[in-house]
């Protein structure tokens, strides 16, 4: 058996706001740690590492990692573990592939032990999950707030915390920006069993997170103090239902329009009932503000027509981000010279194109753009039957919203996530 030896201080490697949190599991005090803040706190990498480590101690131990859409799994969860494993030392002891995705500790050749990893697209999934030795010891649900709800993890855990006498649970994610959203309610539940930890970067040493992370949060808290709050700090400061609460109301200027120099574009296709909307906005990335330009907003046009207003309003100067769900009025567009591509749709994308428009300031003038207006003051989360709100973005009545979310794809997309 190959025995396994620390490579490096684990204080170079957990932030210090959780050197308690460390203890306390190393106790065994608690099994649900709900693991909250904003950018950049370190929770995330907490969890890998503990998962990791935990393993390497345990011999019966074995670890799920979730995440709701099984395609944001590599570029997330997957990564932080091999990471934590290499931050750990461990490299010659782990192998990980991703077809199945997994992560092989083989510190017991006679016993490896494995961390897997899952989409929660389907609950029920998880009723196939067995560990062929051992027990699932570590259970870590990443980006908690894109879950359905308290529903949906007590039919995982049913199903996975089996077969052993002590269990740790890591429940990770960024606060909402709505206090009402179950997540953020969620961690104020008082249960015996549960360890709520909040955190932010201000905790974490400086040279983890580089000089540029510093400099944008720096630079969001001076240009919009609420938006850095939610963004950086992990609070959630919406005060009720309304999903976009940093709204500048004003008159753009044609002066200040000519001074932007990178417009962008996006169409959300439509006939009737629902219109086809388009909206051309700019993006000042130094002051975190969304200014839109124009729009179209109509029924029962065609394509046709609608590339001719394009072409008279001199709109094939930029990039056109359309809906991907018509592929062939994507390319009517283009084979009428406008520079139109297709959205990179996906699961997440509308909650990942969402919380970004949500931490910026959105300036509309309700002359140039009255249809977005009126979408962005008057969308808001739907509740259930209950009066419960209802986390998920609702699929009404935001036409120009999407066309916002496809114009900004490639911006909000470079962001990625940051735990």
């Amino acid at each position: 058996m190959t025995t396994y030896r620390m490579q490096t201080r684990l204080t170079d490697v957990i932030a210090p706001a959780f050197y308690g949190v460390h203890r306390d599991i190393a106790a065994g005090r608690h099994t649900y740690y709900d693991l909250y803040g904003g950018r950049g706190s370190g929770k995330s990498t907490f969890a890998a590492s503990e998962i990791v480590l935990g393993m390497m101690k345990d011999p019966a131990a074995n670890a799920v990692v979730f995440r709701k859409y099984a395609v944001t799994l590599r570029d997330s969860v997957f990564e932080q573990i091999q990471w934590a494993i290499s931050a750990l030392g461990a490299d010659s002891l782990w192998t990980c592939s991703v077809s199945p995705m997994q992560c092989v500790y083989h510190g017991r050749p006679d016993a490896p032990q494995k961390i897997i990893f899952r989409g929660l697209d389907k609950a029920k999934k998880t009723k196939s999950i067995k560990a062929n030795r051992g027990y699932y010891k570590f259970l870590w649900f990443e980006e908690l707030d894109e879950f359905a709800g308290p529903e949906e993890l007590r039919t995982v855990q049913q199903s996975v915390l089996r077969g052993g006498e002590t269990f740790v649970v890591f429940k990770t994610f960024n606060p909402p920006i709505s206090r009402n959203n179950w997540a953020n309610e969620y961690v104020t539940e008082p249960r015996p069993d549960s360890l709520r930890h909040r955190s932010d970067y201000r905790a974490v040493p400086e040279k983890w997170l580089g000089a540029q992370f510093l400099a944008d949060a720096e630079r969001l808290r001076q240009a919009n103090e609420q938006a850095y709050r939610h963004e950086y700090l992990g609070e959630p400061v919406g005060l009720g239902t309304n999903v976009f609460t940093f709204l500048e109301l004003r008159d753009i200027t044609d002066e200040e329009i000519r001074g932007m120099d990178r417009i962008y574009q996006g169409l959300d296709w439509g006939f009737y009932p629902d219109p086809l909307a388009f909206v051309r906005l700019y993006y000042d990335s130094r002051q975190e503000k969304i200014y839109l330009l124009d729009e179209l907003y109509v029924n029962r046009w065609s394509n046709r027509r609608a590339g001719d207003w394009l072409l008279e309003r001199g709109y094939g100067d930029y990039e056109i981000t359309c809906d991907g769900a018509e592929p062939k009025s994507v390319n009517d567009l283009r084979d009428m010279g406008l520079p139109a591509r297709r959205a990179v749709k996906g699961p997440g994308s509308v909650e990942y194109g969402f919380k970004f428009l949500q931490v910026r300031t959105i300036v509309i003038d309700r002359r140039r753009t009255p249809n977005a207006y009126r979408e962005a003051l008057e969308y808001e989360f739907d509740r259930d039957a209950k009066g419960n709100l209802i986390s998920a973005y609702p699929d009404h009545d935001n036409h120009t919203l999407d066309a916002m979310r496809y114009a900004l794809e490639r911006v909000s997309g470079r962001r990625g996530n940051h735990a």
